[in-house]
């Protein structure tokens, strides 16, 4: 059986000015596949998980999602996306409740309040419902940020530096959610952390000036010949 294929790029190339932030990236991604993206400040990884969340339009090249072509139908891929990122994207006066709530409605769903108790029960922060999120810490604020990018049940989810900012504890919970939610779904992460990266991903790319170093599944993958390679290519030691 054909495996499906969630994110296909070809050549996907983004330009600013005269810099090329992203030039000439060609991967495919299997659905159900956890990517996660290396690369030094600078060598584009944020630039492509921002044009694979529709944020950020190519200058050149083509990208799909779940068959859909980025640059055609680009609200069509947003409901099938969550993005997670250290920006949690809330309202800081709205409660938990109100802005799942609003995230809930935004996207149709049938029984928004159903949802929204389920999702807040998953976070574990039923209990904090009615509180203004800017009253919650880091921690508790990025459980909340899961909650708002899974309310939609989205096939991918985007995680940008998603671990910034966050204690220990926090980053265990984190780990937490983020495993009961994979099955089904396809994960693209942006890290810094080598380690914890190359750990939880099925794939692993590293990007240096905008271009692909090297790029497959991490059962093909060894990683102390894969952090040589990344020290090497990039110059930086593992975090």
């Amino acid at each position: 059986m054909e495996e499906t294929v969630a994110i296909r790029t070809r050549k996907l190339s983004k330009v600013f000015g005269t810099r090329k932030a992203v030039d000439k990236v060609s991967i495919e991604v299997p659905q159900g596949a956890f990517l996660s993206i290396f690369g030094p400040n600078g060598a584009g990884k944020t630039t492509l998980l921002r044009m694979l969340s529709t944020l950020t339009r190519p200058t050149d090249g083509s990208a799909s999602l779940m068959g859909i072509d980025l640059r055609e139908d680009p609200e069509a891929a947003r409901g099938r996306i969550g993005l997670i990122s250290h920006n949690a994207m809330l309202y800081p006066d709205l409660t938990a409740e109100q802005n799942l709530l609003l995230y809930a409605k935004l996207y149709g769903l049938a029984d928004p309040q159903a949802r929204v108790m389920e999702l807040l029960e998953a976070v574990e922060l039923k209990h904090r419902r009615l509180d203004v999120v800017r009253t919650f810490s880091r921690g508790m604020t990025q459980r909340l940020s899961i909650a708002r990018a899974l309310i939609h049940d989205p096939d991918v989810v985007f995680l940008d530096e998603p671990y910034s900012g966050l204690d220990p504890h926090a980053v265990d919970i984190f780990d937490q959610l983020i495993e009961k939610q994979r099955e089904g779904r396809t994960f693209v992460m942006v890290s810094h952390d080598l380690r914890k990266g190359f750990d939880m991903c099925t794939h692993a790319l590293v990007l240096a000036r905008g271009r692909v170093v090297t790029f497959g599944a991490k059962d093909q993958l060894d990683f102390d010949e894969f952090s040589e390679l990344y020290r090497s290519t990039v110059g930086m030691g593992v975090s």
